[in-house]
């Protein structure tokens, strides 16, 4: 039957449509999708299993109900002006498929998923996915416990020196898990860190208690989101409440050492308006000495369904945080006391404001147009001081001590993108074709080395006429994607893909002031234009059994830092620095045995080719000078598995565990094997006056274990959850030399191996109360993910000992 709904032409020819949603027994269905086929109109069934859409235009509907563990149900339904239509749709179970995302129907199995093949915007068919539900996870999310977060996301790797949560530093494969930098990081699918191609660090991330679920795409994400060599790193803010006019939650969380968190959300639709807020403020004085934090989270979206094919919305993220860093350490101070610190004068503060404007329109149920336009009004400010560890900060009776250094950017960014995906018939089959174009422009101010006063608080007074270094830096992005999606078969599909992608950089300013307040100017510009191409397949060997490929390019554009040269005499840029370019490829199966057994496992090739670094060398005179170029090649292989079994499930069977009313037992294990070395990487250096060069030929890749192990256990019972996780991490090297023995100022040297136990639970009363409790670094270890060359260093930066964390929370 042909579908047909007619725009809001006449105001007064209008409808109501309402109805219920019940399973196969007749109880109510709360929690499920109801949408209207080829309209932007979706709603939450509620408690009761009632939806009610108002302002319908006359016409005819078809609607469908969808959820976790059912099969979509479809009815038509007439809606006529001034009229409300009633119906009741029946859900029947389904552990084979869901209509959005592939999942076991046990409840212990809940927290991770795939992507489905077609998303709302983009394509994921062939290609190494998780999603990871919060909602669903027993994780200490008041302080975004990355190690929880990510236990069931195989491979992983989380840097661990910022216990108070702000900065989120993930990788996967051998990258850096600098602020999750290797990654394009997004909101909401919009771009949030400072620069994705100038200075890609992620100074901002929501809190944990606002996001709904993280989509993580690894390489293959290259040609619809971004050319990073990780992939994409997306959290999905919880949207508003779709079955009530008003929904309130709220989250009340203390700790050790001085925690204290509040979370607070309204949201609710009222007819064709949605709104959600929420706000966010935690502070802790932290687990090591010098360490204390506070930060503001704030939010709010509103939108409105103008008609049913179109729908606008305007949304708002902001936060202030002021942390105090408390420096590195050496080998011996960190073995003598890691919770100590020397550094009482170093402060970081990123104010970030991320406002985002969309749009959304449906030509049909096959047919779907987004658009974005997004900005980013941001600093990232410190004051410090910030010399080798093995330099002490002498402060004076009264507190005070020599003058600290003030670094300051400001970034003011905007972009948008806009995003088709058309479903079409070809020969039997349905085919999917996702087409996206993006702008983005980017300007950070960075002023750097400046003269700060001699106190301990935070402040940004400049103790000078100006900074030495004060470089404006430009970055304008325009690409263009494509991805199709061609079903070869009912259980094959083939999906290549092209991106097109033109950048450039521009650095002017000035690097430094003489003695005499002389300037060194530096003006350069790069422009560049290029094409990445990939192909994903993947075939069905049932509904839940399905093998994938997956091989893109990729590429890390050259940034701000490669091009700047650095405060020294003789320092030259290579006229010909090249971007560093290379592919990802992935092998893997992935799915599920009935609903007591999942598991995703996949060989994974990463080649990053024209890695950037420097080199000493001597020029025609006989003077050393130091050349910024490309000097080197990796190639990171290994195998990531996850695997998760219900073992009461498997022996006794659905029926017979519902009724003996055990509950649910899952244990599983979520593993990487990475071998990252470089397989050419040059190192030229000068010494009495001669120059040499070696080659780091098959060392390892700096910051990249060999094995990360997550172990767990997960047990449920009706509204009581328990998780305890194990978390297992092999030694790694923090230069690319492996250095062995580590330097005085703690600098290079060896990461030891390490492992750390969590255990947590939470009750649910009532359906309306919550209380949540856990236990980090169960055991106490002593162990540290990271020697850091720089800020928030230089040193050994110790992972947080022992904390707990009591949690209460209220949803109307």
């Amino acid at each position: 039957m042909r579908t047909w709904v007619l725009d809001d032409t006449d105001p007064l020819d209008k409808g109501g449509l309402q109805g219920y949603v019940v399973d196969a027994n007749g109880k109510p269905a709360g929690g499920l999708q109801v949408r209207l086929r080829g309209t932007v109109r979706r709603l939450t069934t509620d408690e009761r299993g009632y939806f009610a859409f108002r302002d319908l235009p006359s016409g005819e509907y078809v609607v469908e109900a969808s959820g976790i563990g059912v099969q979509p149900q479809t009815q038509t339904v007439s809606v006529r002006r001034a009229e409300t239509a009633t119906l009741t749709l029946t859900v029947q179970e389904d552990v084979q498929q869901l209509a959005e995302v592939s999942i076991v129907a046990a409840k212990g199995l809940r927290e991770r998923e795939t992507l489905p093949d077609v998303g709302a915007t983009a394509i994921y068919a062939g290609k190494k996915t998780d999603v990871i539900n919060l909602d669903a996870l027993d994780a200490n999310l008041v302080t975004n416990n990355s190690r929880q977060v990510f236990s069931k996301t195989p491979g992983v790797m989380v840097w661990e020196n910022d216990g108070s949560g702000m900065q989120v530093g993930v990788s996967v494969r051998g990258l850096s898990p600098n602020r999750s930098w290797e990654f394009n990081v997004r909101q909401n699918g919009v771009d949030i860190s400072s620069d994705p191609f100038g200075y890609p660090e992620a100074y901002y991330n929501p809190p944990m208690e606002a996001v709904e679920r993280i989509e993580l795409v690894r390489g293959g994400a290259s040609l619809q989101y971004g050319p990073q060599f990780g992939g994409l790193l997306n959290y999905e803010l919880k949207g508003p409440a779709t079955d009530k006019p008003i929904r309130f939650e709220t989250q009340q969380s203390v700790g050790t050492y001085g925690l204290f968190s509040t979370y607070n959300r309204v949201s609710g639709t009222v007819g064709r308006w949605q709104y959600n807020a929420y706000a966010h403020y935690r502070r802790a004085d932290g687990w090591r000495d010098n360490s204390r934090y506070s930060i503001f989270n704030g939010y709010a979206a509103l939108s409105y369904a103008v008609t049913n094919r179109l729908k606008l919305g305007l949304e708002v993220s902001r936060l202030y945080n002021e942390s105090q860093q408390p420096g590195g350490l050496t080998d011996v101070q960190f073995a003598q006391n890691a919770r100590q610190s020397s550094r009482s004068r170093n402060w970081l503060s990123t104010p970030w404001t991320v406002p985002t404007f969309t749009a959304e329109y449906a030509f049909s149920d096959k047919t779907r147009l987004t658009a974005t336009v997004h900005g980013l009004v941001s600093e990232r400010n410190s004051i410090g001081f910030t010399q080798a560890i093995t330099t002490p900060d002498n402060l004076t009776a009264a507190g005070s001590g020599q003058p600290r250094q003030i670094d300051r950017d400001t970034y003011r960014n905007w972009g948008s993108e806009l995003r088709l995906l058309s479903r079409y018939r070809l020969f039997g089959q349905e085919h999917t074709l996702a087409t996206g174009l993006k702008y983005f422009n980017g300007h950070t101010q960075r002023q750097q080395q400046g003269r700060g006063d001699t106190g301990t608080e935070f402040n940004l007074n400049l103790q000078a006429d100006a900074f030495p270094r004060d470089l404006s830096l430009r970055v304008t992005n325009v690409a263009a994607f494509a991805e199709n999606l061609f079903r070869l078969s009912p259980r094959w599909t083939m999906t290549p893909g092209l991106r097109i992608e033109t950048l450039s950089n521009a650095i002017d300013g000035r690097l430094s002031l003489s003695a005499s307040n002389v300037p060194g100017l530096v003006s350069q510009q790069s422009t560049r234009r290029f094409v990445l191409a990939g192909i994903g397949t993947e075939y069905k060997f049932s509904e839940t059994i399905a093998l994938y490929a997956n091989a893109s390019q990729a590429y890390r554009p050259v940034l701000f830092s490669d091009l700047t040269p650095a405060a020294v005499t003789d320092f030259v840029v290579d006229p010909t620095l090249r971007d560093a370019r290379g592919y990802s490829f992935d092998l893997g199966l992935r799915g599920r045995v009935r609903n007591y057994l999942n598991f995703d496992v996949n060989y994974f090739r990463v080649n990053y080719n024209d890695r950037i670094g420097t080199l000493s060398l001597l020029n025609e005179a006989g003077r050393v000078y130091q050349l910024r170029t490309n000097i080197g090649r990796s190639v990171s292989q290994g195998v990531e598995a996850y695997v998760e079994f219900d073992p009461l499930l498997a022996i006794l069977g659905q029926s017979r565990v519902s009724r003996a009313g055990f509950g649910h037992v899952s244990l599983f294990s979520s593993l990487g094997f990475t071998d990252a070395r470089y397989r050419d990487f040059r190192v030229a250096t000068v010494s009495n006056g001669q120059a040499s060069e070696t080659n780091l030929r098959d060392k390892y890749v700096e910051n990249a274990p060999t094995f990360i192990g997550r172990f767990g256990l997960n047990y449920t019972r009706k509204t009581f959850t328990f998780t305890a996780l194990m978390n297992r991490v092999g030694r790694a090297y923090s230069d690319a030399n492996n250095t062995e023995t580590p330097s005085a100022n703690a600098q290079t040297g060896v990461i030891p191996a390490y492992r750390v136990f969590d255990v947590s639970a939470s009750l649910t009363l009532w359906k309306r109360y919550t209380l949540r409790t856990g236990v980090n670094n169960l055991t106490d270890e002593r162990y540290f993910t990271r020697r850091a060359g720089g800020y928030p260093g230089p040193g050994i930066l110790p992972a947080d000992g022992r904390t707990g964390y009591v949690s209460v929370g209220l949803r109307l």
